[in-house]
């Protein structure tokens, strides 16, 4: 085993291990079952594209990190997602400049989403990878309920179909997969929705 993957390996267990031990149970959808996801669907997206394998394990450092920030604050969790995955790899002795390549990639999945890099446009895509998913419903659902407990406000069935189908019709994807692929599955979720009858 290479050191860049007995990082990766450690990045993965400390961060389980942090989410797992700090996540609020009011979060419903950024769970720990969210960042496995983002993980895997950041390999999934970029494995077609010619990357190195030192960027490629960047990207899936920080997926992981990514949303490590909503075990304290939620509004804003980017920043302290950036200081957890800062602290812990300078700990490590990771590249200064893989570094600020990792932290750029977790600040672009600040929404609105602004990917500078063809690493942070791979993790964008795998963060909303769930909008193509056959079973979105249980995803969308999840989200209301976390939002409605975090923000202490309800959302009628009207509300948070238009709310939901504005955010899926207003997504584009950032990646060439993501344009070719994913943007298919998505387009049966928005159909499935009904969103243009809203």
């Amino acid at each position: 085993m290479d050191t860049s993957e007995k990082l990766l390996n450690a990045v993965q267990v400390y961060v389980l291990g942090y989410l797992k031990d700090n996540l609020s149970s009011k979060l419903t959808f950024h769970t720990v079952n969210h960042t496995l996801e983002v993980v895997q669907a950041a390999g999934e997206i970029a494995t077609h594209y010619n990357l190195s394998d030192e960027n490629l394990k960047l990207i899936q450092i920080a997926a992981c990190f990514h949303d490590c920030g909503y075990a304290t604050v939620y509004t804003g969790h980017e920043n302290l997602s950036k200081q957890i995955a800062e602290d812990f790899l300078k700990e490590h002795n990771y590249p200064e400049n893989l570094l600020t390549h990792v932290l750029s990639c977790i600040e672009a999945t600040r929404y609105p989403q602004n990917p500078m890099s063809v690493e942070a446009k791979i993790l964008c895509d795998a963060d909303l990878y769930h909008f193509t998913r056959p079973n979105y419903h249980r995803y969308e659902h999840a989200l209301r309920v976390e939002l409605e407990l975090y923000f202490k406000r309800g959302y009628t069935e009207t509300e948070w179909t238009r709310t939901n189908c504005e955010m899926l019709e207003n997504h584009a994807y950032f990646t060439d997969y993501g344009i070719e692929v994913l943007q298919k599955f998505k387009a049966i979720n928005i159909e499935r929705m009904k969103c243009k009858c809203i």
